[in-house]
């Protein structure tokens, strides 16, 4: 016998589109055959009770028979053997259309009650399951709904247990459902054959047992027609009765499952983590904008595809392109009263979609799945040994180093070959000098800010004394008069990566060092959010500008910039160190680290370009003094 499409038993806790959109083939594979069956049996039950009209009813079967072939099942593999089969039963219905009408209880016993008994238990058992498989559903989108609302701040730990609690048990519920309602659905492909078989032969044997002239019109070879289509749905059976031992089987196994399975969250305090995912799938919730404050979530079903990230509703035949992540970024957020929150950003710094994972663990894989992808790693030979690289390299960068130059002959970023040309001497020296140790460089366990904090730069401006705060938070005016007149403006969007204070700034080193720890630290711990900003380099200051309010969060004289450099491996890395005076008299050197959208030497090479126009002034200064 040909194979028989069947539903994966396994895929059924998923409860993906797809899975979803496979079991409507089947259902509408149940829904024809009861409307077959049916019409089936009218024609079985005329021939019954049709004691007169005998020559008119076996016709209708006759007919019936044929336009099994004509129903166009969607899960039609393997019924040739029946279509034929139904056919040839055609011819003898036809032949048998003369025969007595006291054939009555003989074919109610033998062809009538199989077919009811079919359609009252088997697809009568599909119903049912169909309708309480669609019950256990939607109890469990109500239970997932009630959880995704759970609140982030001012949380109740008895509300949160009692609400995990309804969605393991409404999970389990809609597997348990699930997984019936699939084996009775793969049973109905065997049994709808025998079904269709089993009455006939029931009739053709009557009609030998009672007719007098069965042995002239049921000949040795239509004995052994009946006897090879027999053994035809012993094997039908056999082969069922085994499938459906596999299925129970299978069924317990998958039923056997740790609690944990349907309990979301349930690793929240130490999630086991895979960072090199370059392809994700799941169900999330998306945030939809219904008017100016107001908002709401809907729960889909994304997966990424190449560097897009698809989106399909549940019933629906393909997904759909909602997010391009080439050089896209990723990072958690604050949304609303809602935990698990991530944004993606577009390549032009402008905000997308917003989305909501289910756990801890989901949150930050997709958030490592978007990034490698945003990477473009999806294109290279070997995706997956590009993203364990990669995210090696801030564990690598921990590692304990006893020789700095060890570590220059493995990466040593330098400048670009323009820069270091345009560069004075008190920039980049050009006499070659001994690399300090990375404890001269940085002290260890100096911290680290990853959000933009700069307490020096509000000690300034609050001995600025002629300086008025403005209690909304705007900068005034006339508070950066060389924004209008400065002879350069060039804005750059960046991504807060951190800050430290350095012991040196008599080197580039410094700032590849703070590179190497900061970026170390986000990877230890796991903290993606980045802050975005606009950089905006002038001919007196770098100024660090909000890109929503347009608020300047920190400013530079440019003059207190004493080194810049950008990394050489990762083009978008960038730095520079500060050095700003201390209440105490002394001076504090900090380094700034961002990520930048576009390459990194832009913006050293536009630093270097207001330094120069500085010196200019300087020297237009003093010839106009003489």
């Amino acid at each position: 016998m040909p194979a028989v499409d069947k539903l994966l038993l396994e895929e059924a806790l998923q409860d993906s589109p797809q899975t979803r959109s496979l079991l409507s083939v089947f259902e509408e594979d149940a829904g024809t055959l009861t409307d077959y069956t049916n019409q089936l049996l009218q024609a079985m039950q005329r021939v019954y009770g049709a004691q007169n009209e005998m020559c008119l009813a076996t016709q209708q079967l006759s007919k019936q028979l044929l336009a099994y072939e004509k129903q166009n099942f969607a899960l039609g593999k393997g019924d040739e053997e029946v279509i034929s089969t139904l056919h040839y039963f055609s011819k003898v219905v036809d032949e048998l259309n003369v025969l007595h009408t006291e054939l009555a209880k003989q074919l109610a016993d033998t062809m009538v009650l199989p077919i009811i008994q079919f359609r009252e238990k088997d697809l009568t058992e599909v119903s049912t399951l169909k309708d309480l498989f669609g019950l256990a559903s939607n109890e469990h989108d109500l239970s997932m709904a009630k959880y995704s609302k759970l609140p982030k701040k001012k949380e109740n730990e008895k509300v949160k247990t009692e609400v995990v609690k309804e969605v393991a048990a409404a999970r389990r519920k809609q597997h348990l459902s699930s997984l019936q309602y699939y084996c009775a659905l793969n049973a109905l492909q065997y049994r709808k054959r025998v079904a269709m078989m089993e009455p006939m032969i029931g009739f053709a044997h009557g009609q030998i047992n009672f007719f007098k002239r069965g042995a002239e019109m049921f000949n040795q070879s239509m004995d052994s027609f009946l006897s090879s289509v027999a053994d035809m749905v012993q094997s039908i059976q056999v082969e069922q009765e085994a499938e459906a031992e596999k299925m129970r089987v299978s069924q317990q196994e998958l039923l056997s499952v740790d609690e944990s399975v349907y309990t979301p969250d349930f690793d929240v305090s130490t999630p086991q983590i895979n960072r090199n995912l370059i392809q994700k799938a799941g169900y999330l919730n998306l945030r939809n904008k219904t008017g100016l404050v107001t908002t709401t979530w809907e729960r889909l079903y994304f997966f990424t595809q190449g560097g897009n990230l698809m989106c399909q509703p549940r019933g629906a035949v393909a997904g759909g392109l909602i997010q391009d992540l080439d050089n896209c970024s990723v990072m958690a957020v604050d949304c609303e009263d809602r935990r698990y929150c991530f944004q993606i950003t577009t390549p032009n710094g402008k905000s997308g979609i917003i989305l909501q994972a289910e756990s801890r663990k989901e949150n930050e894989e997709w958030i490592c799945a978007i990034n490698n992808i945003s990477r473009q790693i999806y294109l290279t030979d070997n995706p997956e040994a590009v993203a364990i690289k990669l995210n090696q390299t801030a564990l690598q960068a921990v590692t304990p180093i006893t020789s700095y130059g060890k570590k220059q002959e493995s990466s040593r970023p330098s400048q670009n070959l323009k820069n270091s040309e345009m560069e004075n001497d008190k920039i980049v020296p050009k006499t070659t000098v001994n690399v300090p140790e990375p404890e001269q460089l940085i002290a260890p366990g100096t911290p680290i800010q990853f959000d933009i904090v700069l307490p020096a730069t509000e000690f300034l401006d609050q001995n600025r004394g002629g300086r008025r705060v403005n209690p909304f938070g705007e900068t005034e005016d006339d508070t950066f008069p060389e924004a209008e007149d400065s002879l350069l403006q060039q804005m750059f969007i960046v991504r807060f990566l951190g800050s430290m204070a350095v012991n040196t700034d008599s080197t580039a080193e410094v700032i590849y060092e703070a590179m190497r720890q900061v970026l170390a630290a986000r990877a230890i711990h796991n903290i993606f959010r980045m802050t975005e900003t606009h950089l905006m380099v002038t001919s007196q200051t770098l100024r660090l500008i909000d890109p929503q309010t347009q608020v300047t969060r920190a400013n530079f004289e440019l003059t207190s910039v004493t080194q810049f450099a950008a990394h050489q491996e990762n083009k978008r890395l960038v730095g520079f160190v500060v050095r700003m005076p201390e209440s105490t008299g002394g001076e504090s050197l900090s380094t700034y680290i961002f990520e930048s959208n576009s390459e990194g030497e832009k913006i050293c090479y536009a630093i270097n370009l207001g330094k120069e126009i500085i010196e200019v002034q300087k020297a237009h200064a003093l010839v106009s003094e003489c």
